[in-house]
């Protein structure tokens, strides 16, 4: 899907678990992942929405877990 632009966008995510949206058929950046979501921009920034529900980086997250 476009969106209003004519763009396509991507969701990608790091190895930290953080999420963002990038240019379809652009090459994604050292350290990011393609998670197979493209679409409009609004659409893709819903899906991070619904599935980034933590904003703590992974690293963040897994220390504070070693400590409980």
């Amino acid at each position: 899907m476009e969106d209003e632009d004519g763009r396509v966008w991507t969701v990608v995510v790091n190895d930290e678990e953080q999420y963002s949206i990038w240019p379809a058929g652009r090459e994604v950046p050292d350290g990011w992942h393609a998670v197979g979501v493209e679409g409009t921009k609004s659409e893709c920034l819903d899906h991070i929405e619904r599935v980034w529900v933590d904003m703590r980086p992974k690293s963040l997250r897994e220390a504070l877990r070693a400590q409980a």
